[in-house]
């Protein structure tokens, strides 16, 4: 390739240069991000190999040519219908910035476009202005810009990314209300956005943005703090349906001269006011703090209640009041679940004493069961004795006979001892049902 010296030369002296027709390109890029180089060739040269060069532009400062494969840092594309040939430079850095040379290859010297490229860092700002509001109320973020940027498109964004402002932006000038902010521009030196309905979550770092079509977009940096709408007291009062109660409410000094007034509802500047005399009258007893009583309270007087010393609600230390009316002779909640828990455990003793009389009763019943079973069976082995012998003796006579007059020397015998001991007194307590018992069995066996 010829040396740029001498090519610059040669176009500088003539006014055909196409370099100096074509103009220079001007781009620029974030550090960390990507830069697309867009350079336009004429009719006729769609076939021809296309290039992306720096410095003077020899065979060593040739970064991509449209013959090569794409690279980590270049990668370059040659759009034919549009005849427009784009070069990617990918990961930007500080040291990138500089003049590059778009070329395009012909017989004898080669075209060139020369390419501005400025690189700016993804972060802003060294000076930041500082704002600052309260949860409800409205912040106004002023962006000042040069007078020569009166036309030029102007947004906010949330971030310190200049990068990415102009995709992410909350509103432009395009359309300069959107939801809970809206862009005022005076066209001359400042654009102003409104935000209403502070929450804390609105806190952070704002970028408003110019944009310009040939250069990076000029940016400036306002940082909003929404505070808690300070300082807010809660309490919590209860009374009976028909009683009475008064509601205490402090208020700071400032507000000594403006009008006190209680409103009922769950947002401060929604509520209603209710000191309208009727059941509810307010007494200022204080410099700093003043009382409502409410009587003859009613089920619907239950909620939250707002002590008011401010109809515009200004910065200061106001009072929440939660009031419960509970009804009389109502049960509460933990009074049932105890009511529960007392039956539950009785019912489980009284079970359990069911259970264990049944069970002692069955017991009861198995021992006497047990009992008559050893009788009867002490009865069988007697019987079955007794006829054992009754077999015996069956079968020899000679037995029997010495069993009859063994019998009647015992029977002789035994009337003999009863005859001399009839005034013992130790024989006086045998019962007849003995002797029964006894004379029965040699009954029986002399029937045998």
């Amino acid at each position: 390739m010829t040396s740029l010296q001498k090519l610059l030369y040669t176009l500088c002296s003539g006014l055909s240069c196409v370099i100096i027709a074509e103009g220079v390109i001007h781009v620029f890029g974030y550090v960390g991000k990507y830069v697309k180089v867009p350079c336009p060739y004429g009719q006729g040269y769609e076939s021809h190999e296309k290039y992306l060069c720096k410095n003077d532009c020899g065979d060593a400062d040739v970064l991509i040519k449209t013959s090569d494969s794409n690279k980590t840092k270049y990668s370059i594309f040659d759009d034919k219908e549009t005849r427009t040939v784009t070069t990617t430079i990918s990961d930007l850095r500080s040291g990138d910035a500089g003049k590059y040379w778009c070329g395009v290859t012909k017989n004898g010297l080669d075209i060139y476009i020369e390419v501005k490229l400025t690189t700016e860092q993804d972060s802003c700002c060294d000076d930041v202005k500082k704002t600052q509001s309260h949860e409800g109320h409205a912040a106004s973020l002023s962006c000042p810009y040069k007078s020569q940027y009166g036309k030029s498109l102007k947004y906010l964004c949330r971030g310190n990314q200049p990068s990415t402002c102009l995709q992410q932006a909350v509103i432009t000038s395009y359309s300069p209300q959107n939801g809970r902010f809206t862009l005022t521009d005076d066209a001359t030196s400042s654009f102003t956005v409104n935000i209403s309905g502070l929450t804390v979550g609105d806190s952070g770092l704002y970028l408003c943005g110019v944009h310009r079509d040939t250069q990076p977009d000029v940016f400036s940096a306002v940082h909003l703090e929404v505070r808690e709408w300070c300082c807010v007291e809660s309490k919590n009062v209860s009374s009976p349906v028909g009683g009475r109660v008064t509601l205490e409410c402090p208020y700071p000094p400032e507000h000594r001269r403006n009008r006190k007034f209680l409103c009922k509802g769950d947002q401060r500047r929604v509520c209603s006011d209710v000191t309208d005399g009727g059941r509810f009258r307010l007494h200022n007893e204080s410099s700093s703090s003043f009382s409502v009583t409410v009587s003859e309270l009613e089920a619907a007087d239950a909620g939250t209640y707002w002590c008011g010393s401010d109809p515009g609600w200004s910065l200061g230390n106001y009072t929440r009041i939660r009031l419960s009316v509970d009804e009389i002779n109502s049960a509460k909640p933990a009074d049932t679940h105890l009511f529960v828990v007392i039956g539950f455990v009785a019912g489980l003793l009284l079970t359990l004493c069911v259970l264990f009389t049944v069970y002692k009763r069955k017991c009861c019943r198995v021992k006497g069961t047990e009992d008559g079973a050893d009788m009867n069976e002490l009865k069988a082995v007697d019987t079955r004795s007794i006829t054992g012998t009754e077999d015996i003796y069956e079968n020899n006579a000679d037995a029997v006979k010495r069993l009859e007059t063994n019998f009647s020397i015992q029977q002789s015998a035994r009337h003999q001892a009863d005859n001399d001991y009839v005034d013992e007194p130790d024989y006086e307590n045998f019962s007849n049902e003995e002797e029964l018992y006894c004379n029965q069995s040699y009954r029986h066996t002399s029937m045998k």
